[in-house]
Formats: structure tokens, C-alpha cells, sequence
């Protein structure tokens, strides 16, 4: 139990980057998430000094360290795109988004690992998603690139445990690659955190499937659709079809020390009543 407890949101970065940690600072949040750039577009202005600058004395002054901040890359990006020309843009992006996280002294980037659209197998797109990260590791430095679980919506991959270790097993730098399990997309993949022994057997199930070692970070969010459903629709906590036991066990995990804990649940005026219902469940 010597690791803090990192708990927060995906925090506003309008107006820059360097009001993430001030937003995040106002829901009583000891970790955070955010954009980097506008995650809708694929351009995006360089980040001045004075950008870099503001962003690291706020995240200083509310003592968010590196190890408690999570950003997320563009949703546009597709590191296993079918298309020579599409990958060849997914990657110079990601890579770009690499980049901005080491201009601003980051260590973690979430990302979605990608989809084959339905023209290629599954086994060439996630080797395509292996070789795009290796190719973005080999361009930055201090950056772990962290995969996020997806619902398995439509072609996107990375909804099984067994896809995120081929992933895995395929990346050159094992020191640099995560993951970051998102409890809504868990659920809706199929993985059951209906009640303390299902949550229990499930996290077993990815501890012995991806390994424990590769956890980099959270997203703590209930579901709006059944298990199994595929469908990718966040919750309050308590509120959806998952409930409040899964987030009893998973705030007793030892593996989730020291990793930012991440809120992207729909109601950002009561994540203040969230972080301090999170923190209770550790210390009960």
C-alpha cells in the first residue's frame, strides 16, 4: 500500500493545455486526463514554450507528477488502417502526439489500438498496430504508449484480452508499452463485473492473459448497455448495468496503485462525489 492513490477525470484542456491541471485541481482530482490537442482534427499548432511552461508549473503547483497524468491521443488515428496512405497519416499523428507528450514531460499516452474495417484479418491489423508503435518508440524517448481495451465496436480491435497481448508480443521495447483498462469496454467485450466473484475472475482472467506488469492506468466508468453488448455508452458510477461491486474489487487491486484512475463518466458536476466515493472503497 506504499503507492498513492491516483484518482480523477478527463479534464477540460480549453483555452491550453495548461488549464487541464487547474481543472483538474477543482474536483479535488490526484490524476487527470486530457488532450493535447484538439482530438478531432489531425493538425494541431506546436506547443510554444510558453505553453510547456504554464503546463508544467500548474502541474507542479497542484502536485501532479507525470506518473498521475494521462493523455489521450486523437480519435482519428488508426495504427492498423488497411490503406497504405491512411496508416502512413495514423502514424506521423501518433507520432506527433508522442511528441507533444515528451515536449511537456508526459511518460504515458492512451490510445485506441485500431480497426481493420473489414478489409483486412485481424491478425495483419494487429500486426500493423505492433509495427506503428515500434515505429513511434523508435522517434521519442520517456513515452510508454499505452493501448487501451476497446468495446469491440464495429472493426475496432483490442476488445479481448488476447489482442492486447498480441499487441503486446509484437513491440520491440516491453519497458514502453501499457495498457489502460476501460471498465464500460470490458464490460460491453464480454468480460463480466456484475458482482465481486465475476470482477474478481475477470481481472484474474487479464492478470493471467496480459499480465498485471502492463498496467499503466484506468478508466472507471459504469455501462449504459448489458454485458456483452458491444456498444460503447459510459455510465455514472452505480448508475448502469455493471454497479458498485466491480469498483469495490478493482479499488482493492494492489495493481492499481500508483496509475491514474481515470473518470469519463456523464456527469462531470458530481465527479467530485465519484473521486470520494473511489477513495473510500481503498480505505474500507
Amino acid at each position: 500500500m506504499d503507492s498513492p492513490l491516483l484518482v480523477g477525470a478527463h479534464v477540460s484542456a480549453a483555452g491550453g493545455v495548461a488549464n487541464a491541471p487547474l481543472n483538474a485541481k477543482k474536483i479535488g482530482a490526484s490524476a487527470f486526463a486530457l488532450f493535447t490537442k484538439n482530438q478531432r482534427r489531425w493538425q494541431a499548432a506546436a506547443l510554444s514554450t510558453e505553453q510547456i511552461d504554464a503546463f508544467q508549473l500548474n502541474c507542479q503547483q497542484g502536485g501532479y507528477t507525470a506518473d498521475a497524468i494521462l493523455p489521450h491521443d486523437s480519435y482519428l488515428i488508426n495504427l492498423g488502417h488497411p490503406a497504405k496512405e491512411q496508416l502512413s497519416r495514423s502514424r506521423e499523428a501518433f507520432i506527433d502526439e508522442m511528441q507533444r507528450c515528451e515536449q511537456l514531460g508526459l511518460t504515458l499516452l492512451n490510445f485506441h489500438p485500431g480497426s481493420h474495417l473489414r478489409q483486412i484479418d485481424v491478425d495483419e491489423c494487429l500486426g500493423k498496430i505492433s509495427e506503428s508503435i515500434n515505429m513511434a518508440l523508435d522517434q521519442t524517448h520517456q513515452v510508454c504508449a499505452v493501448i487501451e481495451n476497446t468495446a469491440g465496436q464495429g472493426s475496432n480491435l483490442g476488445h479481448s484480452f488476447e489482442q492486447l497481448a498480441q499487441i503486446i508480443e509484437k513491440v520491440e521495447d516491453k519497458s514502453r508499452i501499457g495498457v489502460c483498462i476501460d471498465t464500460c469496454h470490458m464490460f460491453a467485450a464480454g468480460y463480466d463485473l456484475t458482482s465481486t466473484e465475476a470482477t474478481q475472475a475477470s481481472f484474474a482472467e487479464f492478470d493471467r492473459i496480459v499480465g498485471y506488469q502492463y498496467l499503466k492506468g484506468m478508466h472507471l466508468n459504469d455501462s449504459k448497455t448489458p454485458l456483452g453488448s458491444r456498444v460503447d455508452r459510459h455510465h455514472s458510477l452505480g448508475a448502469g448495468y455493471i454497479g458498485k461491486a466491480a469498483f469495490e474489487v478493482i479499488m482493492a487491486l494492489p495493481a492499481v496503485r500508483g496509475i491514474p484512475l481515470i473518470l469519463e463518466t456523464i456527469e462531470p458536476e458530481i465527479w467530485p462525489q465519484e473521486i470520494n466515493w473511489l477513495r473510500s472503497l481503498a480505505k474500507g
